[in-house]
């Protein structure tokens, strides 16, 4: 019941069959543009996440404190705050006044290079005594790498010690 469309004569089924060495990617292109536009309708909609009517509140805003809080352990052992000295046992206490006052924000703490490693370790202690979370040591970049460590905004006080590019 066969009937062989290939004009080859012979009764060999095997001698006639050539295979078909094109591929077709149309049906593919098809489906990749389908699935493309089912994904970007899709997308939007799941980062929406679900409708929730939010109430109004009278709170003000919290805002970022003006200057960041910068704490130096001085050559000669002393300890600032900013730019005013603090005596070394009431440290802790005045960074938790201050953290009550302006909130929970990065404490900069930077050193000078003749200080011995335990100094700077202490003082970042007391730093997390006091209640700060977050601490940062500010450095500055050595001039041969010239790497960039930690951008500190123009109107820090002591932001010689920041590195810049």
């Amino acid at each position: 019941m066969g009937v062989s469309v290939n004009p080859m004569q012979g009764d060999d089924d095997e001698a006639s069959y050539k295979p078909l060495a094109e591929i077709n990617i149309t049906p593919f292109v098809d489906v990749m543009l389908v699935l493309l536009i089912i994904f970007m309708v899709a997308a939007p909609l799941m980062v929406a996440g679900v409708p929730v009517d939010l109430p109004n509140t009278s709170a003000a805003r919290l805002s970022q404190p003006k200057t960041p809080m910068i704490v130096t352990l001085a050559a000669d052992g002393g300890i600032y705050i900013r730019e005013d000295q603090v005596p070394a046992d009431s440290l802790v206490s005045r960074l938790a006044e201050m953290r009550a006052m302006e909130g929970d924000t990065v404490v900069y703490v930077r050193a000078d290079k003749t200080r011995p490693y335990g100094d700077v370790m202490q003082l970042l202690g007391r730093v997390g005594e006091s209640g700060y979370q977050r601490v940062s040591l500010l450095s500055q970049p050595s001039p041969s790498t010239g790497s960039r460590v930690l951008d500190v905004p123009d109107n820090v006080p002591g932001a010689g010690f920041a590195p810049r590019n």
